[in-house]
């Protein structure tokens, strides 16, 4: 059984927040005027358009403080995209690279190819496609076969297969 002390430490850590997609993630900030709650292209709105407010309010000390909170936001936006971009990047690359490596593989089974087709047609015999044959496609082979030894016919059987005569005398030919 886990102690409660080992509970509150899981308990702790699967709190923290991750990482992430920063670009999308909600974020609290406490301001001068309050608390802004969105995503960092929503907080560096609000606080740009506070910014506008407090210049044409005059207050010169809060509109410096907005402009700072959004370029701070706006900071985290841009290094946020950077990794977004880098990563879409490494991912273009790796696919550019499997496929020439498929557009290699593809080239050489091609040659393979013809040059087994150009094998085949020189030499049918040594023709190795790697494929199965199947019973349709296999070439017939004949086998010769013994012919099968005549019965010895008997005299006996001879003499009980003629037609029988009262007379006793050979048949005659029929004409």
């Amino acid at each position: 059984m886990k102690s409660s002390r080992s509970r509150s430490r899981n308990k702790n850590r699967n709190n923290r927040p991750s990482g992430g997609n920063i670009v999308n993630r909600v974020f609290d900030s406490s301001g001068p005027e309050g608390k802004v709650r969105g995503t960092p292209q929503q907080i560096i709105d609000k606080y740009q358009q506070l910014h506008r407010d407090a210049v044409l309010a005059g207050d010169r000390v809060n509109a410096e403080n907005f402009a700072q909170h959004a370029e701070h936001y706006l900071r985290m936006l841009a290094e946020a995209q950077k990794e977004i971009d880098a990563k879409r990047e490494q991912q273009e690359q790796q696919n550019r690279e499997r496929q020439a490596e498929r557009d290699r593989e593809r080239a050489e089974r091609l040659k393979a190819q013809e040059a087994a087709a150009a094998a085949g047609a020189a030499d049918p015999q040594e023709e190795d496609s790697g494929l199965v044959e199947t019973p349709e496609e296999a070439p017939k082979k004949r086998r010769s076969r013994k012919p099968k030894p005549k019965p010895e016919a008997e005299p006996a059987a001879e003499a009980a297969s003629a037609p029988d005569t009262d007379d006793g005398a050979a048949p005659e030919a029929a004409e």
